[in-house]
């Protein structure tokens, strides 16, 4: 495309590489092959098909405000861009009567794009409505959180969500070999510089051409001028995993650690760990779940998880990092390989809906403490069988539930661990 090496090689304009990159045509759009593929949805919309609005949901770096440009384009729209950081439902609004004008006096159709649509709360959300309604916007929202907890049902009825991925190294590879083939420059006299860039962009096209970037700047000041490995080990340093703090990664990263030591697989659970460590998850958080862990999914089982998870929290404490992090990294390998059981999740579970739905019933006669003399004249403690006192420590028959609770048992022992003599030991008092 003529007009794009022109606009590539001007680099007295000031523009970031990332941005004198972008695609103007679908075939120069690298990745989301399960989206442009043959015969995959959005190839077949900007091969001519039905214009829709839609959602955008992926990683940085993904292409999802180039795909908006690419969809006006294909349907030689009038092309808006927002972003809910700056923008407002003033801006909205402006953005309506410019396309309401376009069509009134030129017949195109208007795209507004608003990034970071998360950003917007349910109000301004509110406001995209009656012109998407009608047809006068074709409304595409770009977001890195998660549609279903971000955007109101409203807008999601309204809208298609796509997912984007985030880019493999080989997608990476390509952007960067298609960058130094428009600026004119030589490949890399070291192969593995391109392949130690991509690795370190994480997926992120945009953050590779600005490494890229970085490090042509870089050669340009050795002599002779070359894009060593050495010069893009030192751009990609420093460079963190995708992990953001309250947000879709986070909750996933954690999830998959949490279903790690559920699972029983200490390896797997440790590079979570180490995932999270190394994206910049705080340690005291990191400690707090793995306690709750140690009572969910291992329990009785084990009880020594909840208390080498309770050390693990305090020796952090003491030492801070990165020394206090290896007591946690010793927690999760634990936990991860002792004997599971949930039954104690489960059991508290059940025994508070029953709590909330069975009303305030009163607590048994016997059961009552009796401290003064009025109340043990009115039968507070009456009956009550002293536990101690009975054979095996064991008051075989009595009832602790209030009088005419339906019958429950709540504790369900697993056959692992040390349930399994707790399960014994329950079934021994209950033959008697």
């Amino acid at each position: 495309m003529p007009g794009e090496r022109q606009d590539i090689s001007r680099q007295e304009d000031g523009r970031p590489l990332a941005d004198r990159m972008r695609p103007d045509v679908l075939d120069d759009f690298i990745g989301q092959e399960h989206l442009f593929g043959s015969g995959k949805p959005l190839r077949r919309m900007l091969e001519g098909g039905p214009l829709h609005s839609m959602i955008l949901w992926g990683p940085p770096g993904t292409g999802k405000t180039t795909l908006a440009r690419l969809v006006a384009q294909s349907c030689d729209a009038q092309f808006i861009a927002l972003s809910a950081v700056m923008a407002g439902v003033k801006d909205i609004r402006a953005a309506a009567e410019s396309a309401r004008t376009s069509r009134q006096q030129a017949a195109r159709r208007t795209v507004l794009f608003l990034d970071e649509v998360h950003r917007f709360n349910k109000a301004q959300q509110d406001a995209f409505l009656p012109w998407v309604e009608d047809g006068t916007l074709i409304f595409i929202g770009a977001t890195t959180e998660n549609p279903s907890f971000e955007l109101n049902n409203a807008l999601l009825s309204r809208a298609r969500v796509y997912v984007l991925r985030a880019l493999t190294e080989p997608d990476l590879r390509r952007v960067l070999e298609r960058a130094l083939h428009h600026l004119a420059r030589q490949a890399c006299d070291e192969d593995a510089a391109l392949s130690l860039i991509a690795r370190a962009a994480d997926g992120d096209a945009r953050r590779a051409l600005n490494m890229l970037e970085l490090a042509l700047d870089l050669a340009d000041g050795s002599e002779p001028p070359r894009l060593t490995e050495a010069i893009a080990n030192e751009v990609a340093m420093g460079g963190l995993r995708r992990f953001d703090k309250q947000g879709e990664a986070f909750y996933d990263q954690i999830s998959a650690l949490h279903k790690s030591v559920r699972g029983s697989d200490p390896d797997a659970a440790l590079y979570w760990l180490c995932r999270m460590l190394d994206g910049g998850c705080d340690p005291r958080y990191l400690a707090r779940r793995v306690l709750r862990m140690a009572s969910e999914d291992i329990g009785n089982a084990d009880p020594r998880a909840l208390t080498l998870a309770l050390e693990a929290s305090e020796v952090y404490e003491r030492l801070g990092s990165p020394e206090g992090e290896l007591a946690i990294a010793q927690a999760v390998v634990f936990m991860a390989c002792a004997a599971k059981s949930n039954a104690v999740y489960v059991a508290y579970g059940e025994a508070m809906a029953d709590a909330r739905t069975l009303g305030s019933l009163e607590v048994p006669m016997h059961l009552r403490n009796a401290p003064t003399r009025l109340m043990k004249e009115l039968g507070y403690g009456k009956g009550y069988r002293y536990a101690h006192h009975e054979p095996e420590g064991y008051a075989a028959g009595e009832n602790y539930f209030p009088e005419g609770f339906p019958q429950r048992r709540y504790y369900r022992p697993v056959p692992r661990g040390l349930e399994i003599k707790i399960a014994e030991a329950l079934a021994r008092r209950k033959a008697k």
